[in-house]
């Protein structure tokens, strides 16, 4: 079973920078997508950013050319880096990591607070 942990949110004032981790806990064979969510209380889990098993990337428009997925195959790990961070980007992010083996697996991290505020 994969397990998915992530790392580096916190505090940051408007305009910072923060940069996430998810890291596996084994290896991951068969990738389909490694994505980045947030969600606010109330709202929806919400689609960031995501990278494919072939490395395409794809970014919600709220957060083209601020936000960076990155992924680093030898350290199971998927990266969120994050610039020019805005209060309403404020939220708690999940990774999720898609593989197929007989069928569609979903793994999710636990979340991490980013908060955005002066």
């Amino acid at each position: 079973q994969v397990q998915l942990v992530e790392s580096g949110g916190g505090l940051v004032q408007p305009g910072g920078s923060l940069s996430l981790s998810c890291a596996a806990s084994t290896s991951i064979l068969n990738i389909i997508q490694m994505t980045w969510y947030r969600q606010t209380p109330g709202k929806q889990r919400e689609l960031v950013a995501l990278i494919t098993g072939g490395g395409s990337t794809n970014y919600a428009d709220s957060v083209k050319g601020r936000f960076t997925i990155s992924r680093d195959n030898a350290k199971n790990t998927v990266y969120l880096q994050m610039n020019s961070l805005k209060p309403e980007d404020t939220a708690v992010y999940y990774c999720n990591v898609k593989t197929l083996t007989r069928r569609v697996n979903d793994y999710w991290g636990q979340g991490t607070q980013v908060t955005v505020s002066s």
